[in-house]
């Protein structure tokens, strides 16, 4: 049997070489080594104009239901060549994309069902399923400050859509120059062009049919005088 101060040499030597084993950190290289891949996000060329917390719906028209598609960062992403804005959307954790189309002038945002931190509006052309899709979709926010905040930036979107996305002002551009072309055509007709009516076509053939007619007989008064 040992003694007592056998045992507490023992324990002391035992808690010893705890710490020694506690504080040893190997470290191994990596047999293979993987390297870092930057995936893209498509949003490289876009400017990020407001990004909010919030949960989005859709309207399933088969159930006649409205059913939660998503929670994340709802965000508006302003292209920095054409002006153009849309609205991006992934969930928490996974990333997956739930909401993304672009922002036109005619869209409407709508109190949804009455609350002060919802809203939904009707969308032409989806494409968070990679296909395009007529989507109803709802949203709402925590607080009424955020969803006053997302209604501004919202509207602030559309503005810059409107006056500033080329494909909106080409077509304005495209519709002045063809209304002006169109002026030019009618405000200056081509003088060659001068309206001339059947009648007057058949009077100028008559009178020449009749300055005719009249140098013949003067010659055949002028031979029956020589004759005479």
């Amino acid at each position: 049997m040992a003694s007592p101060k056998e045992e507490s040499v023992k324990r002391n030597s035992e808690s010893e070489g705890d710490t020694e084993s506690s504080e040893h950190d190997p470290h191994f290289e990596p047999i293979v080594s993987l390297p870092l891949v930057e995936i893209p996000t498509n949003e490289e060329d876009e400017e990020e104009l407001v990004k909010i917390r919030a949960r989005l719906y859709r309207y399933d028209t088969q159930d006649h239901e409205w059913k939660e598609r998503g929670t994340g960062d709802i965000k508006l992403l302003r292209h920095i060549v054409n002006n153009s804005v849309r609205v991006v959307m992934r969930r928490d954790k996974t990333l997956k994309v739930c909401a993304n189309h672009f922002i036109t002038p005619d869209i409407r945002m709508n109190v949804h069902c009455g609350s002060d931190k919802a809203f939904n509006w009707s969308v032409f052309a989806d494409f968070a399923d990679e296909t395009c899709k007529q989507e109803l979709l709802a949203i709402k926010f925590g607080n009424p400050q955020n969803a006053e905040l997302w209604k501004t930036k919202f509207a602030e979107a559309q503005e810059i859509v409107r006056t500033k996305c080329i494909l909106y002002t080409q077509d304005q551009f495209s519709d002045d120059e063809s209304s002006f072309t169109r002026s030019e055509d009618t405000e200056t007709p081509d003088p060659k062009c001068a309206d001339k009516t059947p009648d007057d076509e058949n009077k100028k053939i008559t009178d020449h049919d009749s300055d005719g007619v009249v140098l013949k007989l003067k010659e055949l008064k002028v031979n029956s005088e020589k004759t005479e």
